[in-house]
């Protein structure tokens, strides 16, 4: 059985292009991006961004199409799930200085290269290396 999940992908304009937002895991500390279930009130890029403003305390522009996927592997006490987390890119323009997970997460702006080298899952390394995106002008 596959378990899905919504992620929002935060960038930001810079010089160089685009960073990307990751922010720690609650259980091990790793990073990652926002990501969550989705929503039977909201659509999956609209789930996508509450993620995003819950765990990062970033809001923006959230795209309508998926950039792409990943799979993970999720340890509970009682067994190993994977679950495949469908990726949305949210254009940061928003900052808030108190979010409702700040106390349990950091947040950091990486560039693309330096986002691909921290996340540890394979498959959201291949997700950011090959991401291309615009800045919004």
């Amino acid at each position: 059985m596959t378990i899905l999940q919504v992620g929002a992908l935060p960038v930001r304009k810079s010089r160089g292009g685009f960073e990307i937002l990751l922010i720690s895991s609650r259980e091990t500390g790793r990073w990652v991006i926002p990501k969550g279930w989705p929503s039977k009130r909201l659509s999956d890029p609209d789930a996508a961004a509450r993620e995003a403003k819950q765990e990062a305390g970033v809001t923006g522009k959230i795209s309508r199409v998926p950039v792409g996927s990943y799979r993970y592997r999720k340890k509970t006490v009682e067994h190993i799930r994977v679950l495949t987390v469908t990726c949305y890119v949210l254009w940061v323009k928003k900052e808030r200085k108190r979010w409702r997970e700040q106390d349990q997460r950091t947040r950091v702006w990486f560039s693309q290269e330096d986002a691909v080298k921290k996340v540890r899952e394979p498959g959201l390394k291949i997700l950011i290396a090959s991401l291309e995106v615009r800045p919004k002008s």
